[in-house]
């Protein structure tokens, strides 16, 4: 196991205070906090490689380049897919899904196929659905979870049929916290001979991944919930899925070349993979900065970080259920789920809660965290949610159960 205390010296911003407190930072769902070996490796660029990739011959953009690549193999390795060509750069979780739908879903599914995902979904993973169904006039059907906020297997598999073309669902829910078992998932939907989709938002910064193990077909994550920059994400797909995908933006680099004929117009040839999916100029320092944060992970070893928030998360359920004012949602066995501890004070606004902590400097979310399905399915307006990651401790959790204490007698 890795020594919290010394990974909190390299995140300069839990150096800051609020209101005279100490900065707890318990919103890592949202977004992670960067070391300064992240920070200083996207600084590094700009100063002195700073160019645009694949464009020029000179030393700058050969340099430029080369290090953007480097940032596709270092993803590949971390994920255990085949090459690069397998792993295409994006924006985020959620750009990377739609580069699914508007990709593969848009040209491969028709008014009498289906598409299956349940009500533990990000929005990011129910929207585009809906938006595509409504012009290829598939259908969306929804597999229900159970009371604890876990997928109800029988739910889904009960859901499946022939005409089931693709399964969308999260590794983890960022509400309840929640992991699905992926591997009997992509049993289901290849038996069936379906294609699925994995949003791994929630789970690739927080525990080991292996995508040729859990034998997915596509997986969506993004860079800023796992220490890098904001404005870089990933989605990895297996190579002859992405050789049969048209692609989704049209532009510079994805193209190797356009003719020009006065009678067919343009004819155009796309480039290999896995730039024939990434148009334009890249967030190439982002890139940098996510290679660096992974060899950051890497050296902490991400069993060790699974296992340091499965601590956190048992101590911080332990403290919570010691208060009955307090109402705990997901799943209280932390071998099966990850870092997340959603909750609501009985007779208390949930934002009024979150506010209430950021007055003594502890940062959490409130409200229905884009997934307003699952809230009502689970018969709430919202909730309060605390995300941990590699930074936090057991110091930090009672502060906050504290905290709350003295929220429930002020109120």
């Amino acid at each position: 196991m890795f020594d919290p205390y010394s990974v909190r010296k390299d995140f300069p911003i839990l150096e800051r205070k609020v209101n005279g407190h100490d900065i707890i930072y318990f919103d890592n769902a949202a977004t992670s906090q960067k070391p300064l070996q992240v920070i200083d490796a996207v600084k590094n660029f700009y100063k002195k490689y700073n160019a645009n990739v694949h464009r020029g011959l000179h030393k700058l953009s050969q340099e430029a380049s080369e290090l953007y690549e480097d940032a596709h193999f270092e993803v590949a390795k971390f994920i255990n897919a085949n090459s690069i060509e397998e792993i295409v750069f994006t924006k985020n979780t959620t750009e990377a899904i739609n580069l699914i739908a508007y990709s593969w879903a848009l040209h491969k599914l028709g008014e009498e196929d289906e598409v299956l995902t349940t009500l533990m979904e990000h929005h990011s993973n129910i929207v585009p659905w809906e938006i595509l169904s409504k012009i290829k006039g598939f259908k969306v059907k929804y597999a229900d979870i159970k009371e604890d906020g876990a997928l109800d297997y029988e739910s889904l598999e009960n859901l499946v049929t022939q005409k089931t073309k693709l399964i969308t669902v999260t590794h983890a829910s960022n509400v309840t916290g929640a992991i699905n078992d992926i591997s009997k998932i992509a049993k289901l939907a290849h038996e069936n001979n379906a294609v699925l989709v994995v949003d791994g938002a929630q789970s690739v910064p927080h525990m080991p991944l292996d995508v040729k193990r859990l034998d997915l077909d596509f997986l969506a994550f993004s860079g800023h919930k796992m220490l890098a920059p904001t404005g870089i994400g990933v989605l990895y797909a297996k190579r002859e899925l992405l050789e049969n995908m048209e692609p989704f933006i049209g532009g510079g680099d994805m193209i190797r070349s356009v003719k020009y004929d006065k009678v067919k117009g343009c004819m155009i040839e796309w480039h290999t993979l896995p730039w024939k999916f990434e148009a334009g100029t890249p967030n190439v320092g982002s890139a940098i900065g996510l290679a660096e944060a992974i060899r950051y992970l890497n050296k902490l070893g991400m069993e060790n970080v699974q296992q340091h928030e499965r601590q956190l998360t048992q101590y911080a359920l332990k403290l919570l259920q010691e208060d009955n004012n307090i109402s705990i949602y997901g799943p209280k066995n932390v071998s099966t789920k990850c870092g997340i501890v959603s909750f609501n004070i009985k007779g208390m606004d949930y934002h009024d809660v979150a506010l209430f902590l950021d007055d003594f400097g502890i940062m959490v979310r409130s409200g229905y965290h884009c997934a307003e399905p699952l809230h009502q399915r689970l018969g709430l307006n919202g909730s309060v949610r605390a995300s941990f990651y590699i930074y936090n401790t057991k110091e930090e959790i009672e502060r906050f159960v504290e905290t709350l204490k003295e929220i429930e007698n002020v109120r």
